[in-house]
């Protein structure tokens, strides 16, 4: 597969393709979410072949998965020399090294001097679950504070944290009890109503967290946790003030509340720095993430203070997390993210930032162009005046990229994310930029 740029070469879908889709129709749950007839055959770097030939740019990654590209020849080669060594044991009833060595490496590089420690699970929903487990167990509170947009993973746990969908949750009640939503501090959707191009105040902690939430419905002493993502993922990739999350930092401090970033979709580098929240310079009790952690491989890992991870053997396992090939991969992974390529996501991040900047200018259909890193979010609008939002635009964005041989996807209402492999260069960056701006003005024309 020697290119770095589209190919396509078939109608789309292809035959092959269109094999496999009837099979899948058949066979496979209906609740899955398919954007487009994409059926991918291999993948490397940042192309995706699928079944007939055709060759596409990915800037989806397995929904923010392959942090360091499709097949990475140094993971693959990590992967394939432990696979031929031990490739289960359970991490939970007996002991080897790649477990305890990528503790250790998740303690340093987590935000904290404290000490920590490390629970292994298989996804983020899982990940979710344990720190809401942690937080329960040390804090013995019940309740738990998070925000609307937020998606944090679809086992009952995180579901109940969960409230960027409402087809998510329906017909699954009733969910986890305790659990309150406020409004995200959205600054192009001020939550006070401000109609500054960009609200920069904190709105949600002072306001409704503290002097209405917890003086009418939610007494603070039965808060065991504020779970938030540092930029909101499915909600809309969402960037928050910079002050929220210090804002919620004190509020936690204040009322012996612990405070858990779920750094699933934003962590593992795809900020321009390891982790979303060090931007904004605040440290959790917990932060959780998945996701990007193995270049596609399932894992997902929970750090908390030490202290706080004071429950006893049996009080909480996971036969898979930590499989000894998804800490080899893992290990890997962020020896590439810390050698080049969190620096390659800062980089191409401001580099594709500074060409879209104007395009509310240029297209009238976007309200707002937002990001960290290669984590960013176009918004597309119904008019940039009520600012309302324009989700059949948005659909019909990704479904015409897919025919010119982008891979993108939606979140949010109707905002189009980028979220590439890190390791993207200028030119598939620049192919990105063209298609989707010739997208919008097909679009509006």
């Amino acid at each position: 597969m020697e290119t770095k740029l589209p190919r396509i070469t078939t109608p789309l879908p292809g035959p092959e393709a269109q094999k496999i889709l009837a099979l899948d129709k058949q066979f496979v749950s209906p609740s899955y979410t398919r954007d487009y007839p994409l059926v991918a055959k291999r993948g490397q770097g940042a192309i995706v072949e699928d079944v007939d030939g055709n060759c596409f740019l990915d800037f989806a990654s397995g929904i923010a998965v392959v942090s360091t590209g499709h097949c990475h020849p140094d993971v693959v080669r990590a992967i394939q020399k432990q696979a031929e060594t031990l490739i289960h044991m359970s991490g939970t009833d007996f002991y080897y090294p790649l477990l305890a060595q990528l503790a250790e490496k998740m303690a340093r590089i987590t935000p904290g001097t404290f000490p920590k420690r490390v629970a292994f699970g298989n996804s983020g929903a899982e990940a979710v679950e344990a720190a809401m487990k942690i937080a329960r167990y040390h804090t013995k509170r019940h309740r738990f504070i998070a925000f609307l947009g937020a998606f944090h993973g679809r086992t009952f746990g995180a579901l109940s944290l969960t409230a960027s969908k409402a087809v998510q949750r329906r017909g699954f009640g009733p969910l986890l009890s305790g659990v309150t939503h406020v409004t995200y501090a959205n600054p192009y959707r001020c939550p006070a109503g401000h109609r500054a191009p960009e609200c920069v105040c904190d709105c949600v902690c002072s306001e409704m967290i503290e002097r209405q939430l917890f003086k009418t419905a939610v007494p603070p002493e039965d808060v065991a946790a504020i779970v938030v993502e540092p930029i909101q993922g499915e909600g809309g990739y969402v960037v928050p003030p910079p002050g929220f999350l210090d804002g919620l930092r004190r509020l936690a401090d204040k009322y012996g509340i612990l405070l858990i970033f779920d750094e699933v979709q934003c962590g593992m580098g795809r900020t321009g720095k390891m982790w979303a929240c060090e931007h904004f310079g605040v440290v959790p009790d917990i932060l959780v993430t998945a996701k990007g952690i193995a270049s596609g491989l399932p894992l997902g890992v929970t750090v908390a203070r030490a202290d706080l991870m004071n429950w006893g053997p049996g009080a909480h396992a996971s036969t898979f997390g930590g499989n000894p090939v998804a800490c080899a991969a893992a290990l890997e992974t962020i020896r590439l993210l810390e050698e080049k390529y969190i620096a390659n996501a800062a980089r191409l991040g401001e580099y594709i930032m500074g060409r879209i900047a104007d395009w509310p200018h240029k297209h009238r259909v976007v309200g707002q162009v937002r990001g960290r890193g290669l984590m960013i979010g176009i918004e597309l609008v119904k008019s940039q005046e009520t600012r309302e939002p324009n989700p059949e635009a948005r659909n019909k964005v990704i479904a015409r990229a897919f025919e010119q041989g982008l891979l993108i996807l939606g979140c949010g209402e109707s905002t189009v994310r980028l979220m590439p492999p890190l390791l993207i260069d200028r030119e598939q960056a620049d192919f990105a930029v063209d298609v989707l701006d010739r997208c919008i003005a097909e679009l509006e024309h």
